[in-house]
């Protein structure tokens, strides 16, 4: 019983917390800031509480901004078509289209393969696949593709182990480098959903759209660098295996390969369209100057190849089970996607803007900005609030809230808002610590084969590191590559 009541009492706390809010107003604001306030802290505390699904608090916004005369309706529901929302839809597609065709699975065969079948061989190979894969995938879904393959060479080194090398420690090492990495591998605006969330933002408040090949110049290069030390730390510092290059492991990796059989014509034409995909939106401000009557933009791309999918057939040949030749994706394959993140993207817009109209984020960049602190000291403590908040809360709900507040704080200082925002959202994907931090850390704790120990203290010192690569990092790339004008 205990359980069922749990979260109509949290639905019911959100309520009175709010509630006290609004009827005490400690921070003595205008009547507008109040009820703005009023659902601010409502939305939060059940995201953070997880009294309801996400996406059903996304959603609130659509109830109680034009009810209590915050935003006009027209203005809420523009929030939910935000063009970053239709570039995530785009991403998500393609992500699909990969899995469906068994095309992640044959890319991270392929790199095992090449790495080597030693025991640091072997996670090398799975740092490298992990980190590609999820580039382009949910962390969500490249985690749960990498776990079996990882258990079925645990499994397949126990049983063959001869006592070389520390087996529990290569283990270990596996399932954590798989979570680390999924989660470390920011490099792309499509990588984790805090990149969508922030880069949404940026092109609302300041009407202004982060390239996708900006953002790669950037967070890519810190992406590699957050891989390697997690490599260094994980695998030569804190739990060396020393484990030898094993036949039996080497042939199992083969013959998971060989049971893929041929690249099938599907493979091919979804590879095409992820290529050129990702070629477009890397050239798209190039083929913009050479052809200035048309322009494209990454939303653009993604709904192109999103369309190209549904259009393109497999190549499949018809059976007696299938008497049609299906096309690269149907829209039965939408039922895997993940619709609700669209509902939580749009509620996030539409409470920044609800926020953003009532003053309440100038005011806290204007409070936060009268301690005068120096540059790369509040870019650290921006990540180093950003990483550890994220171990209790949801990363996306986190960079949702606090990307308004550190653009203004960052304005109200006279600084670039990139420079504490993308350190900001680079944190809130990074979280190492506990299995709630993200979802591939449950994952591969449920394995069973992590001790809570061994993941908080790992992930203790790979926050730490984060931390300070992300702010080193961010402080003399983003000048570099993304010095605009806000």
């Amino acid at each position: 019983m205990t359980h069922f009541y749990s979260k109509p009492a949290k639905i019911i706390i959100g309520i009175i917390l709010a509630t006290l809010f609004y009827w005490t107003n400690p921070l003595a604001i205008s009547e507008l800031a109040n009820r703005t306030l009023f659902v601010a802290i409502l939305m939060i505390s059940w995201w953070i509480t997880e009294a309801l699904p996400m996406p059903v608090v996304g959603i609130v916004p659509l109830i109680l901004f034009p009810l209590l005369k915050i935003l006009k309706i027209e203005k809420v529901y523009e929030a939910y078509a935000n063009p970053i929302i239709f570039l995530f839809l785009g991403g998500f597609m393609l992500g699909l289209a990969i899995e469906k065709w068994n095309l992640h699975r044959r890319i991270a065969l392929s790199i095992v393969k090449i790495t080597g079948t030693s025991g640091d061989q072997i996670i090398i190979g799975f740092i490298i696949a992990t980190g590609i894969l999820s580039m382009w995938l949910s962390n969500t879904a490249t985690t749960i593709m990498m776990l079996p393959i990882a258990l079925s060479i645990i499994h397949l080194m126990k049983e063959n182990h001869i006592g070389e090398g520390n087996l529990a420690n290569f283990s270990l090492v596996l399932l954590l480098v798989i979570a680390m990495a999924s989660n470390m591998s920011v490099g792309t605006v499509i990588g984790t959903p805090p990149n969508i969330a922030y880069v949404s933002h940026i092109q609302n408040k300041f009407l202004h759209q982060i390239g996708f090949l900006e953002w790669m110049m950037v967070c890519t290069p810190l992406s590699i660098a957050l891989m390697i030390s997690m490599y260094f730390i994980l695998v030569k510092w804190l739990y060396p295996n020393h484990i030898k290059a094993n036949k039996d492991t080497k042939d199992l990796i083969h013959n998971q390969y060989k049971e893929l059989g041929r690249f099938s014509t599907a493979e091919k034409r979804v590879f095409i369209i992820f290529i050129s995909t990702s070629l477009l939106w890397i050239t798209k401000d190039l083929i913009n100057k050479i052809h200035p009557n048309f322009q494209l933009d990454d939303t653009m791309i993604a709904l192109m190849s999103t369309i190209l999918l549904f259009a393109i057939p497999s190549g499949l040949k018809s059976t007696e089970e299938n008497s049609k030749s299906e096309n690269l994706l149907e829209w039965e394959d939408s039922k895997k996607m993940a619709w609700g993140i669209l509902l939580l993207f749009g509620g996030g817009i539409a409470l920044g803007r609800g926020l953003e109209e009532a003053k309440l984020v100038q005011m806290l960049g204007h409070w936060l900005a009268s301690y005068q602190v120096n540059g790369f000291l509040l870019v650290v403590i921006v990540t180093t609030l950003s990483i550890f908040i994220s171990e209790l809360t949801s990363n996306v709900a986190q960079v949702i809230i606090f990307a308004p507040v550190v653009s203004s704080l960052a304005i109200a200082l006279g600084m670039n808002p990139l420079m504490l925002g993308i350190p900001m959202t680079m944190a809130a994907s990074c979280a190492s610590m506990l299995p709630m931090g993200t979802p591939p850390n449950a994952i591969v704790f449920s394995s069973g084969h992590i001790k809570l120990k061994q993941m908080a203290y790992s992930g203790f010192i790979m926050n730490i590191v984060s931390i300070i690569l992300i702010s080193i990092f961010c402080w003399f790339l983003i000048p570099m590559f993304m010095d605009h004008k806000f």
